[in-house]
């Protein structure tokens, strides 16, 4: 199954990436890198957080939402296209097939947040709730797909989504050229492997170290196995991380390049959002924070490096904030 996507990863590329910079730089703005002193000084690093919360969906994956319509043949998707999502995939697409003028349906699964499913309405497109996880609402998307025409967009396995979100690491290494690391979380992969790919091109001494959470620990036993891991269960207090399995594409991208995986508790997640708050002063989903927390159980390694931390979004609802500020103890 994983040959297709050997020759799919082909396509994302230095020169894909640049030519979606040209096509996204019309809709959005680069996020800021920030560096900030209190996070330095708890990592012993000089640590500089990109703010892909800062975007207008509110997460790094509206590059990629931006650059699949832009490259998209029209007759492809005339009969509309379809997403599933927990949220932030399904908010880039939602955002972006308005700006298109292409029809939009997205999928969520059931007790996904509210506030969420509220905004993706707000765009325009049709909700449709199925399924108790992630993997579920993908399944039902197959019949969806065979019943209406529609075009599903799997995100992780679009080249062209993976060549927007690459945008983001031309950023960084266009602010800071002398970076030594950068951390970013996995979920469906879509957002590391993105940034490999860059950074393989610019300079490949730079290492990207992922992390993720310890009840959606798929990729790091897909490490461990060497070979690619569907796991039963992804319960996370992280929607963002919240995968029984990354991509293919992704994963194909990442397997052999990608040594290092950091798993955190859902303690540990938590902290993160509080730490986020008062070193930051952002709104950080958990996902969002979870490389301020994957540096920290790394600080020996990171001691002296300039480091990167991806922000990847800042959608977090008022339920998991409180839980986090009641939860989670200073760290000084």
């Amino acid at each position: 199954m994983l040959k297709k996507y050997e020759k799919a990863s082909e396509r994302v590329s230095i020169k894909g990436v640049l030519k979606a910079r040209e096509a996204i730089s019309h809709y959005v703005q680069p996020t800021n890198l920030i560096y900030y002193s209190e996070l330095s000084r708890l990592i012993g690093c000089d640590a500089f957080v990109k703010h892909e919360n800062h975007m207008p969906t509110g997460s790094f994956k509206i590059r990629g939402a931006i650059n699949f319509f832009h490259t998209i043949p029209k007759e492809n998707v005339e009969n509309g296209v379809l997403v599933s999502t927990r949220g932030n995939h399904g908010l880039a697409m939602a955002w972006a097939s308005r700006w298109f003028n292409v029809p939009c349906t997205v999928v969520v699964p059931e007790n996904n947040n509210p506030e969420t499913n509220r905004i993706i309405e707000s765009f325009g497109t049709e909700l449709i709730v199925h399924g108790k996880d992630f993997y579920d609402a993908q399944f039902y998307c197959d019949e969806l797909v065979a019943a209406a025409g529609y075009y599903y967009v799997e995100q992780g396995n679009e080249p062209e989504m993976l060549n927007g979100i690459g945008t983001m690491g031309l950023e960084i290494f266009e602010d800071l050229s002398d970076v030594d690391v950068i951390i970013c979380p996995i979920g469906g992969g879509a957002g590391c492997a993105s940034l490999l790919k860059v950074a393989q091109a610019i300079n490949p001494g730079v290492e990207i170290i992922g992390v993720q959470a310890e009840r959606a620990a798929a990729f790091y036993q897909s490490l461990r196995k060497g070979d690619w891991v569907v796991i039963d269960h992804a319960d996370t207090v992280a929607d963002g991380l919240a995968a029984r399995s990354v991509f293919p594409l992704p994963y194909t991208i990442m397997k052999d390049h990608i040594q290092d995986v950091v798993l955190l508790s859902e303690d540990e997640i938590l902290e993160g959002i509080c730490l986020a708050l008062s070193t930051t002063h952002n709104l950080a989903e958990a996902a969002g924070a979870a490389s301020i927390m994957g540096a920290i159980k790394r600080k020996e390694k990171l001691a002296g490096k300039k480091v990167v931390l991806i922000m990847s979004g800042g959608n977090i609802d008022r339920e998991h904030l409180e839980q986090a500020l009641n939860h989670s103890p200073n760290r000084v």
